[in-house]
Formats: C-alpha cells, sequence, structure tokens
C-alpha cells in the first residue's frame, strides 16, 4: 500500500467537482484494508467507491480508502442457478456484461449503472424494476474500527429502496471487500417496467442480452454521459407516501403518476414533481437541472457543491411547497 498526499478529487468524483483529500490509499487485497484499519483506527476516513454518487463539500482532511479488489470467482453451480465471488474493485457495469454473456439472468436491468460491485449493496442500487439486493447473497467485508473481518447475508442487509445497513448502523465502519450473488442460469426477462417493455415490444425476442441492449439504448438517450457533463445520476429518492396523503394529491393532479408498493404506501416519481414545478433545462448560478431528465442535476462547468446543494435546495422547497411532498437527497455529501 502507499498513501498519496494531496490527491486532486475531481478525477475521483462524476460531478467533476474539485476538492483535495489530504491523503489516498489504495487497497488492492483484504489484507491490504485489514492492516490500514489498525492504522488509521482513530482517523477520519471515506471509503470511495467509483465516486459516481457523490458530492465532496469542499476538501477532506483525511483518508480516502479506495478498495480496488478486483476478481470474478464462481463458488457454486447447478442446473438452476451459479453463485459467484466478486471484488469490490470490480467495474459495476464490465461485470453485467460479463453475466449477461454468460446468460446468467438477474443483475441485465441495471445494465450501464456507473461505479464498483463494492458500491452496489450500500445504495441497494436499483433501476427499471430491479434492485441488486435481489441478487446479493452476502457481503464480506472489513470494520474500520476492529480491522475484524464480516460477512453479512442477504437478510442482514435490510435492504430497502436505496437503503442497507451500510448506509445505517455499519455506515462509515463497514469497507466492502467482496460481494456475492446468485444469479439464474433460465433467465426470464424482466419487463415490468414499461418503457424497457415497449421498447421490447418492438423486438421479436426476449432474452436478457436484448434487456441490457434497450436498457443501455433508454440510459442514453435520456441521461448525460458525466464523462461529457459532471453529474451523479439521479440526485433524488422518489419519494413514498401513505395512501391517502397519495389519494389527496391525484384529488388535485389527476394525472401525477405513481407506482402502488408492497406495504400499502405509494411512490411517485421526483421528476414528474420537479418538472411540475418548473425546473427542468433551468440554471441557478453554474448547477442546472438536466433539460431532459429533472431527477438529475448537472456541472454547467466550474460548479462547486454550493451551488449543487444551492440548486437542489430550491428544488426540495418549491416541491415541499407546491406538493407537500419532501424530497430526500440521494447522494451522499461528503465534508
Amino acid at each position: 500500500m502507499e498513501v498519496i498526499k494531496k490527491v486532486a478529487l475531481k478525477a475521483y468524483n462524476s460531478f467533476g467537482i474539485s476538492a483535495l483529500a489530504e491523503n489516498m490509499v489504495v487497497c488492492s487485497s483484504t489484507y491490504d484494508v485489514t492492516s490500514l484499519c489498525h492504522a488509521l483506527r482513530n482517523e477520519k476516513v471515506y471509503i470511495l467507491g467509483g465516486g459516481n454518487n457523490i458530492l465532496f463539500d469542499g476538501d477532506f482532511a483525511g483518508y480516502i480508502i479506495k478498495p480496488e479488489i478486483k476478481g470474478i470467482e464462481i463458488t457454486a453451480e447447478d442446473d438452476e442457478t451459479v453463485t459467484l465471488h466478486v471484488g469490490a474493485g470490480e467495474d459495476w457495469d464490465a461485470f453485467v456484461e460479463y453475466t449477461v454473456k454468460n446468460d446468467w439472468g438477474g443483475l441485465e436491468n441495471l445494465s450501464l449503472i456507473p461505479g464498483t460491485v463494492g458500491a452496489s449493496p450500500v445504495q441497494n442500487i436499483g433501476a427499471y424494476g430491479a434492485e441488486v439486493g435481489n441478487a446479493i447473497v452476502s457481503v464480506e467485508g472489513v470494520r474500520l474500527s476492529t480491522g475484524q473481518t464480516f460477512v453479512v447475508s442477504r437478510e442482514e442487509c435490510r435492504f430497502g429502496y436505496r437503503d442497507s445497513i451500510f448506509k445505517n448502523e455499519m455506515k462509515g465502519d463497514a469497507i466492502i471487500t467482496y460481494v456475492n450473488f446468485r444469479l439464474t442460469k433460465k433467465p426470464v426477462a424482466n419487463i415490468s417496467y414499461a418503457p424497457v417493455r415497449e421498447a421490447m415490444s418492438r423486438r421479436n425476442t426476449e432474452t436478457i442480452q436484448a434487456v441490457r441492449e434497450e436498457i443501455i439504448n433508454i440510459r442514453n438517450s435520456k441521461l448525460p454521459d458525466p464523462k461529457v457533463q459532471g453529474n451523479a445520476g439521479s440526485f433524488f429518492k422518489n419519494p413514498e407516501v401513505p395512501a391517502e396523503v397519495f389519494e389527496r394529491l391525484r384529488a388535485e393532479y389527476p394525472g401525477i403518476p405513481s407506482f402502488p408498493l408492497a406495504n400499502g404506501d405509494v411512490k411517485i416519481p421526483a421528476a414528474w414533481l420537479i418538472d411540475q414545478c418548473g425546473w427542468k433545462g433551468k440554471a441557478l448560478g453554474k448547477a442546472a437541472v438536466h433539460h431532459i431528465q429533472p431527477l438529475v442535476l448537472v456541472n454547467n462547468g466550474g460548479a462547486t457543491a454550493g451551488d449543487i446543494l444551492a440548486l437542489a435546495g430550491k428544488i426540495i422547497s418549491d416541491v415541499k411547497e407546491k406538493f407537500g411532498v419532501e424530497l430526500a437527497m440521494e447522494v451522499n455529501l461528503v465534508r
């Protein structure tokens, strides 16, 4: 391991925000991580994945830990399923592509999501009718506070909507080293999401390869490339409200889109709420709302974290005033 001093973080976050890290350490094995935890027990630490769901609010006076553990290994297999042991440093979409090429189903709807395998369970990444938690068997890692290894089962991960134990009880104390996935060898295309279903209806096949291709097309058509225009993907979570609150909203706004949830609540697309408040394509300083997908805030060039947060705060305020619904940030703020 090498400790690198005064690291410019602009290249390490998809928003393209300029900031400095006092120290950065890249770990390529569980041994590296364990050794580092013992050395940094009393230091300020942030664990950095692909940098695709974060906003650096100023310089980081501590240690950025970047797990770069690689490897994909089959650990169990039968006629129905395959279980994979995957390093936290593997690129997420490259891994999804690998599973689809092998015709192992379960992750294809999560195609083209930026980031690393190790970051995927933290946020319980989800898109187009799928969540990664449904394919995870367990998550392995090291506790920062003790240097001890752990294995957390899917049930213990307590996956929820963009949520997990790693964002709650284990927040800041879990360095994920490997994720274990169980995928089906007899995949059935998940076309529950309307745009995917419509795209697939124009094809003569419903293979998971076709699903991946259509989702890539959809994402490319409506989401900005962070390499071209800085952004962190969906900036806000889709709010979930009690059924009675939704009925009051629907009485006033008959065209409001919604998704019923198993617990009786109703999910409302944050993009629709933001659009109804007139924010699509609008800018505030050097930060702006994307002109196609209003759920995405973008860096128009030279934006600071303060610019992004000022815009987010104004959007949250306007949505609250118009609909009585409070938006929550999906992006993680790092200070």
